[in-house]
């Protein structure tokens, strides 16, 4: 089997595409989960402040714990959201060069 065969490694380009395309997704995924932590946890932290929920420090502090890990977990996904999507593109690039190197035949009408 020859290793330089365009179609095989474009193949397995595709299958890469395939993967990175699922982790951008569930990079997308938790960033929206992360943007609903960051909202709940901003407001249970306004009702303790407002006294709504009662002197319970343990909300407070829940709270804050959520909105921090929210502001974390947003930050380390957006970034590798951002890697992902170079990687995408890059892969796409390199697919489109590996085809337009195929020696491709035109098929006629067959009639």
């Amino acid at each position: 089997m020859d290793e330089d065969d365009p179609s095989d490694e474009v193949a397995r380009i595709e299958a890469r595409i395939e993967e990175l395309a699922e982790t951008a997704e569930r990079c997308r995924k938790i960033i929206l989960a992360s943007k609903v932590v960051i909202c709940v946890g901003a407001g249970l932290l306004l009702g303790a402040m407002l006294g709504l929920l009662g002197s319970n420090a343990v909300v407070a502090l829940g709270a804050i714990a959520a909105v921090l890990g929210g502001i974390v977990s947003l930050g380390s996904n957006v970034s590798t959201l951002r890697q992902t999507m170079a990687a995408i593109a890059a892969a796409e690039r390199f697919r489109a060069e590996l085809i337009g190197r195929i020696d491709l035949r035109l098929v006629g009408d067959a009639r």
